[in-house]
């Protein structure tokens, strides 16, 4: 018997105005919405339960069966631009045969897999509706997502508000403090300067540089400057990561140091983790990564602040990072209290937190799950309740549209 979906899913499935052919693992139909029957000329209700095959003859099944295949392998839950440079369309849906599905339906737009229960997902667009009325959704829906990524942004870095302005304060006050003693040591060093126009002879001067303790203040200004600059020099780190991360208009994909950008979100969330836990950096060898590089930052920085957050007392955070066969990984651990089993998997729904209320918007987790697909990359987790929980991205080291055109 095929999977049976809760009346709220299946509500809105069927009123969705592009179409979707729902599937289980055994590439059974559960579900084909309206927007598929009145282009392919099937009947819902018969449809449910039936080999995908069966319904829909034109459809290449050993094509989707790979496609499935590589979703699981992959551990990813959406497909979009097809495998290792070839799109999802060609060789999918045959032109020949009763139900032209492939002719009437001719953009497939991506391939989801869905974790409870497994299910899979076509989602299909229909010719016509590729027109500038559609054409001017799609730009309103990507601005919308933008938006909302960069809402997420400003949102944790006003959860960070204080601790960040603690972290800027900390080098600007000892700077301050050094800037007033070193306004007394000039003060000193211009009277032994004035000392040695007015003095009746050598002794005068040298007495004066002794009571001035002038082989102290002498010493001591080089320190000063040093700290000085060392304190102005952390302001500068903290402003530049904050401007990297509310920075709005960066999509393209760009080669980067994922090693500067995790030491970039260190000084962001610094304030927020030192008093926490001891963070140890592990870092492996790593080429550049095909990446945007704000957008990988941000991930990193919710899985640091998620970290913190899961820690009782003070503990330990991990940071280790690695490479292996075309990917890059990066990993946070935590000591922390670790996620309960029954939640594990619910843990990348937008607005579900286990944080106490005004600890977290519940977008954090899941807006890096989506920039970590549109890395084409996935996250890994695992946790244990009393001993942590730690999370691994994976992102390729070029993104597959680089490695397409490379072959070409």
């Amino acid at each position: 018997m095929y999977a049976q979906l809760d009346v709220e899913n299946l509500t809105i499935i069927r009123r969705l105005d592009f179409g979707q052919i729902l599937f289980d693992e055994n590439l059974k139909i559960v579900e084909v919405n309206s927007f598929v029957a009145s282009h392919a000329n099937v009947v819902v209700d018969l449809c449910q339960g039936l080999p995908i095959s069966q319904v829909f003859p034109t459809l290449n099944i050993d094509r989707l069966a790979t496609l499935v295949a590589h979703l699981v392998r992959s551990g990813s839950s959406c497909l979009v631009d097809g495998v290792d440079g070839d799109p999802l369309w060609p060789d999918l849906f045959q032109e020949s045969g009763d139900v032209q599905l492939g002719r009437q339906l001719s953009l497939l737009s991506q391939i989801e897999r869905r974790e409870s229960p497994t299910h899979y997902t076509l989602i299909l667009l229909h010719r016509d509706d590729l027109d500038p009325v559609y054409e001017q959704s799609l730009e309103k829906q990507a601005l919308a997502n933008q938006r909302m990524l960069q809402s997420e942004k400003l949102a944790a870095i006003g959860q960070l508000a204080a601790g960040v302005a603690h972290e800027i304060n900390n080098p600007l006050g000892f700077v301050f403090s050094n800037l007033k003693t070193l306004g007394e040591y000039v003060r000193d060093m211009i009277r032994i300067v004035d000392e040695v126009d007015n003095a009746n002879d050598l002794e005068m001067v040298k007495e004066l540089k002794r009571r001035l303790d002038y082989e102290y203040i002498r010493s001591d200004v080089g320190s000063l400057l040093l700290e000085s600059e060392d304190g102005i020099d952390r302001v500068k780190t903290i402003i530049t990561a904050l401007k990297d991360f509310s920075h709005i208009g960066e999509e393209e994909f760009r080669a980067a140091d994922l090693h500067r950008g995790l030491d970039t979100t260190l000084s962001v969330v610094n304030n927020e983790l030192k008093y926490k836990a001891n963070v140890l950096k592990e870092y492996g060898d790593l080429p550049e990564v095909e990446c945007i590089a704000s957008q990988i930052n941000q991930v990193a920085m919710n899985l640091l602040v998620n970290a913190a957050h899961a820690i009782d007392g003070f503990g330990k955070i991990t940071i280790r990072t690695g490479h292996e066969n075309g990917w890059a990984w990066f990993e946070v651990q935590d000591s922390g209290k670790g996620i309960e089993a029954t939640v594990l998997n619910r843990i990348f729904e937008p607005f579900f937190t286990t944080k106490p209320v005004g600890k977290g918007t519940g977008l954090g987790l899941a807006l890096s799950y989506n920039i970590v697909q549109k890395h084409h990359g996935r996250i890994e987790v695992e946790s244990q309740v009393g001993v942590g929980t730690s999370f691994r991205v994976w992102l390729p080291v070029s993104q597959p549209a680089a490695i397409a055109e490379r072959r070409s």
